[in-house]
């Protein structure tokens, strides 16, 4: 357990509501923490797993308990463990903030883990990196990877000791010119920079940045992390790419990764393997020694089943000298092309027919190919959850066999990336917001393109000295599927005061209980939906739907700006801190999915949209609607400090120019009866909460990461010019100097929207007000906390302009509860519960549990329903109630 932390005097200040408001004392003087003995890891399953291909996990530490480059070590079981650590953020005054850990792959994973001050232990055979002028080497215990840093090959081979098991891994795609029957163009993975990001002794790293090239184009980059961890001898490969093809003409029909595999040995010595479901595999040898007419004897057949080299002096006479009579099957492939459903098929040559083996329902995702000599096996993670999926197994009865894993299958359709919709007379402004008023979606030619998003896969590669036992091929598909996860303990994170206004769970009283028990059921229900729903697909799975259609009995796929979320209304922090309460398994792998989502598909990589997101829509790039608000760093940054995952470091450091784009997108265009300002060059109307928290919540990350004093000087800049304006957030939005960070004018006037807070506003200054004493911009924030659901009366009687209707009232509450927390206002604190259980505008609090099943004929299948259930009102209702509970718990009243 994590010792007692000293308390500073704002904390204690911050233990109670009683009297007055008082004084606020500044962030600055905080008394220091005292470093915890220990922080005990967990396993989020709650058990050690059967194989760990090397996990990683971030760990928080209270602001001036750590002094940075302190020696960190990892125990299991007690026991000293390898262990690598770096930083990855740090605190004002310089302190570690937050730090990663890595530790080895294997079978032989310690229960119970826990990090504590002292010198990390080394593995006995560490992971190396080898650079050389055309190639880096990864070499981990008796496993050697060879990657070159230009050409057309990702991996030039791979070796298990002295044998080569692996030969050239190419990244391929292909590209038709029409969405059926179109001339299909072969492209290959051209490698344009190779970079080393670690190099051990526990973890490698490697990135690999390229473009798809073939018949005289380019198109598709990519960025590829290879990663090694001692004791493995496998890598893990994060694929990511962008979209930059016109979706009228460029119709991806293929995306994948292909490995060469030497083959040796007798054909019924070679082995082929495809994960099925969990725990099971198809098994076959190229040359099938079982079913025969005439038995080759036990032995043999034994030796056949467990992939072992066949001992041809234990064969039966009446076997051996027919064995060339026995077809060999070259070719096999596992296509899933839906989420329910797979089927393998093989042959034995190309030129021949295909002959059905087996079908199934959910397939885990890994193929290998190989004999006594070596092999090689790849896998996906979110195979049939991302279908349309595919793994090939070409020419294993010749010396060298392809293992092609495909992200998109070539058997499939091909990615139609155009828009869903035509014009229907949209083409002006007028019409588009009739059309926002009856189908809620924000439409405007050419504004609906996918050009520019981005799809980010995880796999693993291994080169294995031989082929792999049953057992063993079933854990390492599990392991890549279902990724075994560290998490530090609920209770060390929330003492270390990450991540803004959250608690633990707390059950003390009938109420309090009651809303506990509505968080826990809400959370459910939605990881319950995506399987109920299926909400799958290369391009779907990992988002929500807005909103519920009851008429139909199911969400509204089909209905403009209420079908995929697109984290509107802060889904995303909602589950991640309800992940950061509980360390629940399902919630973190949810959370995860919708991480992995949002800010790849939802977000614009490049062009004329870069760095920003689109508002919810029937397809994920559908509304013309393109703001920061969406691809908001604060909805990727607790997933990457719980993880240290560096392709979501990437997303949130591209966002940090994201205001420059609106320089020549107006998020405001279409406002009917809005005044058009004409601003200086250099000079954009700004939204306070749906873009400049948004655009600061990467500053802010990028500031903790590197404590470069440019982004503190950013967050500074717009505190500042917020707290100077004359109604301060009130204002709502003025015009903002995109070179200095500014906001400019006198800020006379007031623009209260329902929506300035309610994408990470609360959250993100919650902390940027305990890193920074700005007290004008506290005053400011305070004020728009204690007038946004302020009653008419009291607004009238403060404020000369007229009071107009707010929305979303009871997601506002904890605007409320975080006044009255700040200010120790016990009325404050009363008004808040009153607003949050008033349900105005929400989902209200249920009695009881409110899902009930329905069946019959009306409806597609047993389907379960939350009465009046939206995404907006349960991520607000959600946020709301984690917070309060977090920031005034003693004025609920135990009954209600």
């Amino acid at each position: 357990m994590t010792s007692i932390l000293t308390i500073g005097r704002r904390d204690m200040l911050r233990a109670s509501l009683m009297g007055s408001a008082a004084a606020l004392i500044p962030s600055a003087a905080r008394a220091a923490s005292t470093m915890p003995r220990s922080t005990p890891v967990r396993w989020i399953d709650g058990e050690a797993p059967t194989l760990s291909l090397g996990p990683t996990f971030g760990v928080p530490w209270p602001r001036g308990a750590v002094k940075p480059g302190a020696p960190l070590a990892v125990r299991g079981d007690g026991k000293p463990l390898p262990s690598q650590h770096w930083t990855l953020a740090t605190w004002p005054d310089g302190s570690l903030k937050w730090s990663a850990h890595a530790l080895p792959a294997g079978m032989d994973q310690p229960a119970t883990l826990d990090v504590a001050p002292g010198r990390p232990t080394a593995p006995k055979a560490g992971v190396m990196v080898r650079e050389q002028a055309d190639m880096v080497e990864i070499v981990s215990g008796a496993t050697r990877w060879r990657i070159p840093r230009s050409g057309a090959v990702a991996i030039a081979g791979a070796w298990a000791g002295d044998r080569k098991v692996m030969g050239p891994l190419t990244l391929v795609a292909s590209i038709d010119d029409a969405p059926e029957n179109g001339r299909r163009t072969q492209l290959t993975g051209r490698i344009d920079r190779v970079t080393v990001e670690q190099k051990g002794p526990v973890r490698a790293v490697v990135r690999i940045e390229g473009i798809h090239a073939g018949a005289g184009r380019s198109l598709l980059p990519f960025t590829v992390r290879l990663y090694a961890y001692a004791g493995g001898d496998h890598l893990r490969i994060v694929h990511s790419f962008i979209f930059d093809g016109d979706p009228e003409k460029d119709f991806v029909s293929s995306l994948g990764l292909v490995a060469a595999v030497p083959m040796a040995g007798a054909p019924h010595d070679r082995h082929v393997r495809l994960a099925t479901t969990q725990g099971h595999l198809f098994s076959e040898a190229v040359r099938p020694l079982t079913g025969l007419r005439r038995d080759p004897g036990e032995a043999a057949r034994a030796a056949q089943i467990a992939g072992r080299a066949v001992p041809m002096d234990a064969m039966a006479d009446s076997v051996r000298p027919l064995l060339d009579r026995i077809p060999t099957w070259s070719d096999f492939s596992l296509s899933q092309l839906s989420a329910d459903g797979f089927a393998i098929v093989k042959r034995t040559q190309a030129g021949h027919a295909w002959v059905d083996a087996t079908a199934g329902t959910r397939a885990l995702g890994l193929g290998y190919v190989g004999s006594p000599m070596g092999g090689v096996a790849l896998a996906a993670r979110y195979f049939w959850q991302r279908h349309p999926t595919q793994i090939d197994i070409s020419d294993a009865a010749s010396d060298e066999a392809r293992l092609a894993l495909w992200l998109w299958s070539p058997d499939a359709r091909p990615m139609d990336m155009r828009p869903y919709r035509g014009v229907l007379g949209m083409e002006g402004y007028d019409a588009q917001n009739e059309g926002l008023a009856i189908t809620y979606e924000d439409y405007e030619p050419g504004w609906d393109s996918a050009t520019g998003t981005a799809r980010t896969s995880e796999l693993t590669l291994w080169a294995c000295a031989a082929t792999p036992g049953a057992d063993r091929l079933a854990a390492m598909a599990q392991a890549n599927a279902v990724p075994p996860q560290l998490m530090v303990e609920p209770q060390r994170i929330h003492a270390a005061n990450v991540f803004g206004p959250w608690a633990l769970p707390d059950r003390s009283t009938p109420m309090k209980a009651r809303i506990e028990d509505q968080i826990t059921n809400l959370a459910a229900f939605y990881e319950a939906e995506v399987d109920r729903r299926r909400w799958y697909g290369f391009w779907n799975h990992g988002d929500v739907m807005h909103t519920y259609d009851a008429d139909r009995h199911q969400w509204r796929y089909d209905i403009g700006g209420f079908a995929w979320d697109n984290s509107e209304l802060s889904p995303d922090l909602w589950l991640w801190l309800s992940v950061l309460r509980t360390g629940d398994a399902g919630l973190f792998r949810f959370a995860e999915a919708m991480t992995r989502h949002t800010g790849e598909v939802d977000v614009y990589h490049l062009g004329r949209f870069k760095g920003l997101g689109t508002r919810h829509g029937v397809q994920h790039w559908s509304d013309s609607s393109k703001q920061p608000r969406i691809s908001n760093a604060i909805y990727r940054r607790i997933y990457y400090y719980l993880t240290g995952d560096e392709r979501v470091g990437d997303l949130m450091r591209d966002l940090l120019l994201s205001d420059q784009t609106l320089a020549h997108v107006e998020i405001g265009r279409k406002v009917p009866g809005a005044e058009r300002k004409t601003l200086p060059d250099g000079v954009i109307e700004m939204t306070f909460g749906t873009t400049w928290c948004a655009v600061a919540s990467s500053w802010l990350a990028e500031w903790e990461r590197t404590g470069e004093r440019k982004w503190r000087d950013r967050l500074l800049a717009g505190m500042t010019s917020i707290g100077g304006l004359q109604y301060g957030w009130l204002t709502g939005t003025a015009p903002f100097d995109l070179s200095t960070g500014r906001f400019l004018g006198k800020g006379d006037s007031i623009s209260v929207s329902h929506l300035n807070a309610v994408f990470g506003a609360l959250e993100l200054n919650a902390e940027l007000l305990d890193l920074l004493d700005v007290p004008a911009y506290r005053t400011a924030w305070l004020d728009y906390c204690r007038w946004f659901n302020a009653p008419r009366a009291q607004w009238e009687a403060k404020f000369p302009f007229p009071y107009r209707g707010r929305n979303l009232r009871e997601g506002h509450s904890r605007l409320t509860a975080y006044l009255a927390h700040e200010t120790r206002d016990p009325a404050m604190a009363r008004r808040a519960w009153e607003e949050f259980f008033s349900g105005e505008a929400g989902l209200g609090l249920s009695h009881g549990d409110p899902r009930v099943t329905l069946q019959g004929p009306q409806i597609l299948g047993p389907t379960v329903e939350w009465p009046h259930v939206s995404t907006n009102a349960a991520a607000q209702w959600g946020l709301a109630a984690i917070e309060n509970l977090a920031l005034i718990p003693d004025a609920l009243p135990a009954q209600g």
